[in-house]
């Protein structure tokens, strides 16, 4: 007699799950799949009301205080939020040697400026446009190239975009005074070589890690080449890199302006690409904290006063990090919905 016919088989969670929890784990099927879309959907607004509710004084007292701000100044400021999009899309696509759809790509980056400001080192920007490059048929391997060329290329354009600065207003930029002291610049390099040499060691020494590593290494040097054997790509690489961090410091010179800050433009737009270098080896969600007393204590090095210099960095985080983060999180969402991620 034939056997009883054997039904589907239950899909199986990853192996490296305690098998103890597989009981706890509901089974996939098309309904749970639904939920947990729907779940991810309006986790981003639920994280964006519990940061409202504990960041509120910021936003009311930004806002207070931006009442008697030029309006058009602020316009200014809100143009140049938006453009930091445009340049950071630029700069994906120009890491990415596949053609990416622009409209997609777009909202894309724009949702994940919201995500980025709720985890440190950028993870959440990364996890969403991970979740992209994978939905439109990229190896794991070649999206994670993409996202390191991303990264890597972005701190050194700004490095030139700084050099520039230097050279071209020499006279105006006060180096001296923001130069941190030979203590500090000790302490900072021998950071940097300690974590250098834990990353070798590791590498040489787990054998697990160095296969994987070194297939990376090998996927991410030749999507290097092959994006800066195109010149469009390694346009809109460069470009958009270079791009970034000035409308980044547009924001906060339009900002300042509107309040009448006794600063210069190229004082204020220098001050910002020094205050994000410095920041950017504390790992804080959206830089928030250090990037906010960095600035801060550029400003007053320039000229500023503190209270108006405070008032500037507030105005500056309500445009690129209030002001876009309700609809960042709303087109997360409908990019979610809409099965892009």
């Amino acid at each position: 007699m034939p056997g009883p016919v054997p039904g589907p088989r239950p899909t199986r969670f990853p192996a490296f799950l305690p098998a103890r929890l597989h009981a706890f784990l509901p089974a996939r099927s098309p309904g749970n799949a639904r939920r947990l879309r729907l779940a991810l959907t309006l986790l981003p607004l639920v994280l964006l009301a519990v940061w409202a509710a504990v960041d509120w004084r910021t936003v009311h007292g930004g806002a207070v205080r931006l009442a008697s701000a030029d309006p058009r100044w602020l316009l200014a400021g809100a143009f140049f939020t938006a453009l930091c999009s445009v340049a950071s899309a630029c700069v994906r696509q120009g890491a990415t040697p596949e053609r990416l759809p622009p409209g997609q790509l777009l909202a894309t980056q724009f949702a994940a400026g919201a995500a980025g400001h709720a985890l440190p080192g950028n993870i959440g920007a990364h996890a969403v446009v991970l979740r992209f490059l994978r939905g439109r048929g990229i190896p794991l391997a070649r999206a994670t190239s993409s996202l390191a060329l991303y990264s890597a290329v972005k701190p050194v354009a700004k490095t030139l975009v700084i050099l520039a600065f230097v050279v071209a207003f020499p006279g105006t930029l006060r180096l001296a005074e923001l130069l941190p002291e030979g203590d500090t610049l000790a302490l900072v390099g021998g950071i940097t070589a300690v974590s250098l040499a834990a990353v070798v060691t590791l590498i040489t020494t787990v054998r697990p890690l160095r296969r994987p590593l070194i297939g990376g290494l090998r996927t991410a040097l030749n999507d290097t080449r092959l994006v800066h054997s195109r010149p469009v790509r390694a346009l809109a690489l460069w470009g958009g890199a270079a791009a970034f961090p000035l409308c980044q410091g547009a924001v906060l010179a339009s900002v300042g302006s509107s309040l009448g800050l006794p600063v210069s433009w190229p004082q204020m737009l220098f001050a910002y690409l020094v205050a994000s270098t410095a920041a950017g080896a504390v790992p804080a969600p959206g830089g928030l904290g250090p990037m906010d007393a960095a600035l801060v204590f550029t400003l007053v090095a320039f000229g500023a006063p503190a209270t108006l210099a405070t008032t500037t960095v507030i105005g500056y985080r309500v445009l690129t990090v209030w002001l876009p983060l309700l609809p960042g999180t709303l087109v997360l969402s409908a990019l979610v919905r809409a099965k892009v991620l």
